[in-house]
């Protein structure tokens, strides 16, 4: 059985803007590419709210820094072949960093713990799949868009830096934005639709990489 690892923040977590609250599991998108590859494929959903690409969040009740928490998560679920990891999003609050480069370099350290992790009993290192998250909207709600001033077009940029950054790492990409938009509900979340047509979208290039 191969082992898909899904790095990621509320976008992978399953969060409902029209909740608010959580989807349905059978609408989150690890849940949708889990019934894609079928029963001899495991997908591993690691999401939490809030998470950053390398970024402390002081005023959090958790750690939400995912160069913290990745080491720990690696050899949890260790063995794997495929880590796929989405995140910057809270990358854009200009409270944590606020700037596309800003995300690109967190996401290249994460890279560098997936493929330095100290594997037990002689696992190999995994794939690792860079998805760019759909980039921000404007919304009305007065919480969310001062929480990402600013961040609409910088997250705009994460396509293309992300893209490059994989071509020079050698690892997969995919840009979330080819099949998924954000809701402008709050500007940063996805609705069912569109969790769902992500999870559908990353079956092929998944495929590929896991060469099932």
């Amino acid at each position: 059985m191969k082992t898909i690892l899904c790095f990621g923040d509320s976008l992978t977590w399953g969060y409902d803007p029209e909740g608010p609250g959580r989807h349905r599991f059978e609408d989150r998108w690890p849940t949708v590419l889990s019934a894609a590859l079928g029963p001899e494929v495991n997908v591993i959903a690691e999401g939490l709210n809030g998470r950053t690409t390398g970024y402390d969040d002081h005023l959090a009740d958790c750690d939400r820094n995912g160069v913290k928490n990745l080491p720990t998560v690696l050899h949890t679920q260790m063995p794997l072949d495929l880590v796929i990891i989405m995140l910057g999003t809270n990358d854009m609050k200009p409270g944590i960093a606020g700037t596309a480069i800003a995300a690109r370099q967190g996401i290249q350290r994460l890279v560098a713990l997936v493929r330095h992790h100290e594997w037990s009993f002689d696992y190999d290192a995994p794939d690792v799949l860079i998805v760019s998250p759909p980039p921000l909207c404007e919304t009305a709600d007065p919480l969310f868009a001062a929480m990402f001033a600013g961040g609409v077009e910088q997250s705009r940029m994460l396509a293309s830096l992300y893209r490059d950054l994989a071509d020079e790492m050698g690892c997969g990409f995919y840009d979330a934005a080819s099949v998924a938009t954000t809701t402008p509900l709050d500007g940063v979340h996805l609705d069912a639709e569109n969790t769902r047509a992500l999870g559908r979208g990353l079956e092929p290039i998944v495929r590929v990489m896991l060469g099932v």
